[in-house]
């Protein structure tokens, strides 16, 4: 969005230079990126990503120090998924936020470029591939060094090291694993591959863990068994619940292990956490309007909706199948989904009501936000996601450290949704570092 970079990379832009970023990722990650990377990276004044980065970091503050909050968020996590030694605070974190024309009538100008929350959620996401994406940028489009990428004041040294005691904390890198659903196989595996390298841990598939007594084990390369004092993990809940597996340990017994992420912070600080933070008095300003499926249904959450400017169809007069029934500025959204599965555009009555009912807590109808484009490429103006990546080591503060881009011309923004596009898919973030934003 900075117009000088902008023009200047535009202009000097080859696909011989695109083509040299993807064969510098799969160097650097040893396999082959098996999702789009977009073309370009994004160029942002320094202040509006430090702005997502305070607004992200308060948020969660807000969250956990509301008892309140906690207490109805930890009955959300479904049975055989409340996992035992929860840790006082969870150890990654991200926040995605939209850039929108802020509409009249709001807390800032009409019509002036805002940040608004997307959702936020503690676990990790590609740390590794991310740092490795901003390096490939730099060396395959000659970006000068007067560019950062790194937040919170952090260089590639210092970043590494917070992420080392924020992963392997205080055991032996062989004591620690990375474990994941059939990781060979996942689209998140060149990220496995840069963070094992880097730390010097294992990548293991979380169904191959034994367990003796209280402790649990892996197989390292030569089969030996090794005791695990630490696990960095990467298998999604949702993933599991959806296929069903079965893990070989009782996730909900008390291990003597340490998790780097524990379990429960995927479903303590998730969508779940939206309505909560919209809702006044003390709603965040970044937050657009939420409510539970349940309450739009059955109690005050159409009113609240309404009274926060959302425009919803009539309750009755047309056919709950009717488009006129179609609630245009929502999105129906089920709460422990990842990457995009399941969002609903424009859901009618009859929609909303087909949720069973036993099931509409765990859905939300969030106000929907339009994605201004923002980014000049050759195929037209593309709109941006912004990802912060937060870091929070035991016995450490949460502190912003990289940020994450997605671009795209849909409906969605992850790169599963824009395939067959050019100049969109998963980017990176660069200020200028010393000079007037």
């Amino acid at each position: 969005m900075i117009s000088g970079f902008r023009t200047e990379f535009n202009q000097r832009f080859t696909e011989k230079g695109y083509a040299a970023l993807l064969a510098l990722l799969e160097d650097k990650c040893g396999t082959r990126v098996d999702y789009r990377v977009a073309e370009t990276p994004v160029f942002m004044p320094l202040p509006i990503l430090e702005e997502m980065a305070r607004a992200g970091a308060d948020m969660t503050h807000q969250l956990l120090g509301n008892p309140e909050y906690l207490a109805a968020a930890r009955l959300a996590i479904p049975a055989g998924y409340r996992v035992a030694g929860e840790t006082a605070h969870p150890n990654f974190l991200t926040a995605d936020f939209a850039l929108v024309r802020n509409p009249a009538g709001d807390r800032s100008p009409a019509g002036q470029l805002v940040p608004r929350l997307v959702e936020i959620q503690a676990f990790p996401s590609v740390y590794g591939y991310q740092d490795v994406l901003c390096s490939a940028y730099r060396e395959a489009f000659g970006l000068p060094d007067t560019l950062g990428s790194f937040l919170g004041g952090l260089n590639e040294a210092s970043y590494w090291e917070l992420l080392r005691k924020t992963i392997v904390g205080a055991h032996n890198a062989e004591n620690v694993v990375l474990t994941e659903v059939d990781p060979q196989h996942q689209k998140t595996l060149p990220d496995f591959n840069v963070t094992a390298r880097r730390l010097g841990i294992s990548v293991v598939d979380i169904r191959s863990l034994e367990a003796m007594g209280d402790k649990l084990h892996y197989r390292n390369s030569g089969g030996r068994l090794v005791p695990i004092h630490r696990i960095y993990n990467r298998a999604i809940a949702d993933e599991l619940m959806a296929r069903e597996i079965r893990l070989p340990f009782d996730l909900t017994h008390r291990w003597d292990v340490e998790w780097a992420g524990h379990p429960n912070w995927y479903f303590l600080i998730s969508k779940f956490s939206i309505p909560w933070l919209s809702r006044p008095p003390a709603g965040h300003p970044m937050v657009p309007a939420a409510v539970f499926l349940k309450d739009f249904l059955e109690g005050d959450g159409r009113a609240e909706l309404e009274a926060a400017g959302v425009i919803l169809p009539a309750k009755t007069g047309a056919s709950k199948n009717s488009p006129e029934t179609a609630c245009k500025e929502l999105l129906l959204k089920p709460l422990f989904s990842f990457a995009g599965k399941g969002i609903q555009f424009d859901p009618t009555q009859a929609q909303l009501e087909s949720v069973p009912v036993e099931q509409r807590a765990d859905f939300l109808l969030q106000k929907r936000m339009h994605f201004e484009p923002t980014i000049e490429t050759p195929h037209g103006l593309t709109q941006a996601e912004i990802r912060i990546l937060y870091l929070w080591p035991d016995r450490g503060s949460l502190t912003p450290a990289l940020s994450l881009v997605r671009l795209g011309r849909g409906k969605m923004m992850g790169v599963d949704h824009n395939k067959n596009q050019k100049w969109v898919g998963a980017s990176a973030a660069f200020f200028p570092v010393g000079a007037v934003q």
